[in-house]
Protein backbone atom coordinates (compact mmCIF):
# COMPACT_ATOMS: atom_id res chain seq x y z
CA UNK A 1 0.00 0.00 0.00
CA UNK A 2 1.50 3.23 -0.96
CA UNK A 3 2.11 6.13 1.48
CA UNK A 4 0.57 10.17 0.19
CA UNK A 5 2.34 13.21 1.25
CA UNK A 6 -0.56 16.15 1.39
CA UNK A 7 1.66 19.55 0.01
CA UNK A 8 0.09 23.05 1.02
CA UNK A 9 1.97 26.25 -0.10
CA UNK A 10 0.34 29.46 2.41
CA UNK A 11 0.13 32.98 3.42
CA UNK A 12 -2.32 34.50 5.50
CA UNK A 13 -4.92 31.70 5.00
CA UNK A 14 -6.46 31.48 8.47
CA UNK A 15 -9.82 32.07 6.42
CA UNK A 16 -9.87 28.37 4.64
CA UNK A 17 -6.46 26.51 6.17
CA UNK A 18 -8.75 24.49 8.66
CA UNK A 19 -11.41 23.31 6.18
CA UNK A 20 -7.83 22.20 4.28
CA UNK A 21 -6.00 20.21 6.54
CA UNK A 22 -9.14 18.54 8.28
CA UNK A 23 -9.99 17.11 4.48
CA UNK A 24 -6.30 15.72 4.44
CA UNK A 25 -5.96 14.21 7.79
CA UNK A 26 -8.04 11.02 7.17
CA UNK A 27 -6.50 11.20 3.68
CA UNK A 28 -2.56 11.38 3.49
CA UNK A 29 0.10 9.97 5.57
CA UNK A 30 1.92 13.62 6.31
CA UNK A 31 0.71 17.20 5.62
CA UNK A 32 4.00 19.61 4.58
CA UNK A 33 2.98 23.07 5.17
CA UNK A 34 5.10 25.50 3.68
CA UNK A 35 4.18 29.01 4.47
CA UNK A 36 5.54 32.43 3.15
CA UNK A 37 5.60 33.78 6.84
CA UNK A 38 1.90 34.69 7.34
CA UNK A 39 1.17 37.20 9.62
CA UNK A 40 -1.93 36.19 10.59
CA UNK A 41 -3.32 33.19 12.54
CA UNK A 42 -2.28 30.37 9.73
CA UNK A 43 0.37 29.61 11.88
CA UNK A 44 -1.21 28.55 14.70
CA UNK A 45 -3.99 26.76 12.80
CA UNK A 46 -1.60 24.46 11.09
CA UNK A 47 0.68 23.70 14.05
CA UNK A 48 -2.75 22.06 15.88
CA UNK A 49 -2.37 19.14 13.87
CA UNK A 50 0.23 17.06 13.13
CA UNK A 51 1.90 19.04 10.46
CA UNK A 52 5.32 19.54 8.78
CA UNK A 53 5.67 23.53 8.53
CA UNK A 54 8.56 24.89 7.38
CA UNK A 55 8.98 29.01 6.54
CA UNK A 56 10.16 30.12 3.66
CA UNK A 57 10.46 33.13 1.97
CA UNK A 58 8.03 33.27 -1.33
CA UNK A 59 9.66 32.11 -4.48
CA UNK A 60 7.06 32.50 -7.09
CA UNK A 61 4.29 30.06 -7.37
CA UNK A 62 5.55 27.90 -9.27
CA UNK A 63 9.38 27.30 -7.36
CA UNK A 64 7.73 28.15 -3.99
CA UNK A 65 5.86 24.42 -4.66
CA UNK A 66 8.28 22.96 -6.38
CA UNK A 67 10.06 23.78 -3.13
CA UNK A 68 7.67 22.34 -1.01
CA UNK A 69 7.64 18.51 -3.07
CA UNK A 70 11.30 18.53 -2.23
CA UNK A 71 10.23 18.39 1.39
CA UNK A 72 7.45 15.73 1.30
CA UNK A 73 8.68 12.48 2.78
CA UNK A 74 6.93 10.37 0.21
CA UNK A 75 6.83 10.09 -3.58
CA UNK A 76 2.75 10.36 -4.34
CA UNK A 77 1.74 14.14 -3.66
CA UNK A 78 -1.66 15.30 -3.03
CA UNK A 79 -1.22 19.01 -3.31
CA UNK A 80 -3.28 21.68 -2.17
CA UNK A 81 -3.73 25.46 -1.86
CA UNK A 82 -4.28 27.04 1.27
CA UNK A 83 -7.93 27.88 0.24
CA UNK A 84 -8.96 24.29 -1.45
CA UNK A 85 -10.10 21.57 0.57
CA UNK A 86 -11.18 17.67 -0.99
CA UNK A 87 -14.53 17.11 -1.14
CA UNK A 88 -16.04 13.53 0.50
CA UNK A 89 -16.50 11.82 -2.60
CA UNK A 90 -12.61 12.97 -3.61
CA UNK A 91 -11.43 11.69 -0.11
CA UNK A 92 -12.54 8.52 -0.90
CA UNK A 93 -11.38 8.39 -4.34
CA UNK A 94 -7.72 9.15 -3.22
CA UNK A 95 -7.81 6.99 -0.48
CA UNK A 96 -8.95 3.94 -2.52
CA UNK A 97 -5.85 4.83 -4.80
CA UNK A 98 -3.22 3.25 -2.09
CA UNK A 99 -4.22 -0.09 -2.82
CA UNK A 100 -4.72 0.46 -6.61
CA UNK A 101 -2.35 3.15 -7.94
CA UNK A 102 -2.50 2.51 -11.90
CA UNK A 103 -0.96 5.96 -13.72
CA UNK A 104 1.67 8.78 -12.80
CA UNK A 105 -1.15 11.58 -11.85
CA UNK A 106 -4.81 11.95 -11.32
CA UNK A 107 -6.92 14.97 -12.74
CA UNK A 108 -9.30 16.08 -10.17
CA UNK A 109 -12.56 18.43 -10.91
CA UNK A 110 -11.91 21.80 -9.13
CA UNK A 111 -15.39 23.29 -7.94
CA UNK A 112 -14.79 27.24 -7.16
CA UNK A 113 -16.79 29.24 -4.65
CA UNK A 114 -17.34 32.93 -5.19
CA UNK A 115 -18.95 35.22 -3.06
CA UNK A 116 -20.65 32.39 -1.73
CA UNK A 117 -21.94 31.45 -4.48
CA UNK A 118 -20.77 27.71 -6.03
CA UNK A 119 -19.75 28.30 -9.82
CA UNK A 120 -21.07 25.92 -12.02
CA UNK A 121 -19.88 27.52 -15.21
CA UNK A 122 -17.22 29.77 -17.47
CA UNK A 123 -13.65 28.80 -17.03
CA UNK A 124 -14.80 28.21 -13.66
CA UNK A 125 -16.28 24.43 -14.12
CA UNK A 126 -15.45 21.59 -14.16
CA UNK A 127 -11.80 23.49 -14.04
CA UNK A 128 -9.58 20.58 -14.54
CA UNK A 129 -6.52 20.31 -12.39
CA UNK A 130 -3.86 17.49 -11.91
CA UNK A 131 -2.97 17.04 -8.16
CA UNK A 132 -2.85 14.15 -7.03
CA UNK A 133 0.56 12.33 -8.38
CA UNK A 134 3.94 10.80 -8.30
CA UNK A 135 6.65 13.41 -8.09
CA UNK A 136 9.22 11.51 -9.75
CA UNK A 137 7.47 11.71 -12.81
CA UNK A 138 6.03 15.39 -12.51
CA UNK A 139 7.08 18.96 -11.86
CA UNK A 140 5.31 22.31 -11.63
CA UNK A 141 5.59 24.67 -14.61
CA UNK A 142 3.89 27.39 -16.01
CA UNK A 143 3.99 31.01 -16.29
CA UNK A 144 3.81 32.57 -13.11
CA UNK A 145 0.76 32.77 -11.91
CA UNK A 146 -0.69 30.10 -13.71
CA UNK A 147 0.91 27.06 -12.20
CA UNK A 148 0.44 23.61 -13.32
CA UNK A 149 1.73 20.21 -12.80
CA UNK A 150 3.13 18.24 -15.88
CA UNK A 151 4.01 14.79 -16.20
CA UNK A 152 7.61 13.66 -17.58
CA UNK A 153 8.09 11.24 -20.50
CA UNK A 154 4.57 11.12 -21.76
CA UNK A 155 3.56 9.27 -18.93
CA UNK A 156 -0.46 8.77 -18.34
CA UNK A 157 -2.98 10.27 -16.10
CA UNK A 158 -6.25 8.79 -14.87
CA UNK A 159 -9.39 10.68 -13.37
CA UNK A 160 -10.51 10.96 -10.30
CA UNK A 161 -14.16 11.35 -9.37
CA UNK A 162 -15.32 14.19 -6.60
CA UNK A 163 -14.22 17.85 -6.68
CA UNK A 164 -11.46 19.78 -5.05
CA UNK A 165 -13.56 22.62 -3.30
CA UNK A 166 -12.02 26.23 -3.77
CA UNK A 167 -12.88 29.21 -1.98
CA UNK A 168 -11.88 31.74 -4.37
CA UNK A 169 -13.45 35.82 -3.23
CA UNK A 170 -15.45 36.95 -0.80
CA UNK A 171 -16.30 40.05 -2.41
CA UNK A 172 -15.94 41.94 -5.76
CA UNK A 173 -13.31 44.46 -4.39
CA UNK A 174 -11.09 41.75 -3.22
CA UNK A 175 -11.93 40.15 -6.80
CA UNK A 176 -10.63 43.23 -8.10
CA UNK A 177 -7.43 43.83 -5.98
CA UNK A 178 -6.15 40.31 -6.83
CA UNK A 179 -6.70 41.35 -10.63
CA UNK A 180 -4.48 43.93 -10.39
CA UNK A 181 -2.27 42.13 -8.32
CA UNK A 182 -2.21 38.64 -10.83
CA UNK A 183 -1.55 40.73 -13.95
CA UNK A 184 1.61 42.10 -13.07
CA UNK A 185 2.80 39.24 -11.74
CA UNK A 186 2.05 37.98 -15.41
CA UNK A 187 3.10 40.55 -16.97
CA UNK A 188 6.82 40.30 -15.30
CA UNK A 189 6.74 36.55 -16.15
CA UNK A 190 6.30 37.19 -20.16
CA UNK A 191 8.16 39.95 -20.38
CA UNK A 192 11.31 37.69 -18.40
CA UNK A 193 10.02 35.20 -21.41
CA UNK A 194 10.68 37.49 -23.67
CA UNK A 195 6.68 37.56 -25.30
CA UNK A 196 5.33 40.59 -27.05
CA UNK A 197 2.59 42.37 -26.60
CA UNK A 198 1.09 43.53 -30.09
CA UNK A 199 -1.67 46.26 -29.86
CA UNK A 200 -3.96 44.02 -31.51
CA UNK A 201 -3.71 41.82 -27.89
CA UNK A 202 -4.97 44.56 -26.21
CA UNK A 203 -8.26 44.84 -28.49
CA UNK A 204 -8.81 41.33 -29.13
CA UNK A 205 -7.40 38.80 -26.33
CA UNK A 206 -9.87 40.67 -23.68
CA UNK A 207 -12.73 40.55 -26.04
CA UNK A 208 -11.99 36.75 -26.68
CA UNK A 209 -11.58 35.76 -22.89
CA UNK A 210 -14.76 37.68 -21.91
CA UNK A 211 -16.67 36.08 -24.99
CA UNK A 212 -15.74 33.01 -24.44
CA UNK A 213 -16.11 32.82 -20.80
CA UNK A 214 -19.88 33.96 -20.69
CA UNK A 215 -21.43 33.04 -23.84
CA UNK A 216 -19.12 29.82 -24.91
CA UNK A 217 -18.52 28.72 -21.39
CA UNK A 218 -22.45 29.42 -20.59
CA UNK A 219 -21.01 32.18 -18.01
CA UNK A 220 -24.15 33.52 -18.45
CA UNK A 221 -26.18 30.87 -16.75
CA UNK A 222 -24.22 31.90 -13.41
CA UNK A 223 -26.93 35.02 -13.40
CA UNK A 224 -24.16 38.39 -11.82
CA UNK A 225 -21.23 36.59 -10.69
CA UNK A 226 -20.95 34.92 -13.80
CA UNK A 227 -20.93 37.92 -15.95
CA UNK A 228 -18.93 39.40 -12.97
CA UNK A 229 -16.17 36.47 -13.56
CA UNK A 230 -16.03 36.92 -16.93
CA UNK A 231 -15.23 40.81 -17.16
CA UNK A 232 -12.61 40.28 -14.69
CA UNK A 233 -11.66 37.23 -17.10
CA UNK A 234 -11.27 39.76 -19.81
CA UNK A 235 -9.82 42.68 -17.44
CA UNK A 236 -6.92 40.64 -16.40
CA UNK A 237 -6.01 39.62 -19.41
CA UNK A 238 -6.23 43.49 -20.92
CA UNK A 239 -4.15 44.44 -17.85
CA UNK A 240 -1.47 41.45 -18.64
CA UNK A 241 -0.90 42.94 -21.78
CA UNK A 242 -1.09 46.62 -21.23
CA UNK A 243 1.36 45.99 -18.11
CA UNK A 244 3.53 44.26 -20.31
CA UNK A 245 3.57 46.57 -23.04
CA UNK A 246 4.24 49.85 -20.09
CA UNK A 247 7.35 46.96 -18.92
CA UNK A 248 9.28 46.79 -23.02
CA UNK A 249 8.79 51.02 -23.23
CA UNK A 250 10.50 51.14 -20.09
CA UNK A 251 13.45 49.32 -21.07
Amino acid sequence: MIKLSGVIITFNEERNIEKCLQSLVNVVDEIVVVDSFSTDNTKRICLKYNVKFIEQKFLGYIEQKNFALGHASNNVIVSLDGDEALSEELQESIITLKSNWQFDGYYCNRFNNFCGQWIKHSDWYPNKKLRVFDKRFAEWKGINPHDEIVLKDHRKAGKLKGDILHWTYQSYSEFNAKTEYFSTIAAQAYFEKGKKAPFYKLIWNPFWAFFKAYFLRLGFLDGNNGYIISKETGKITYLKYKKLRKLYSNN
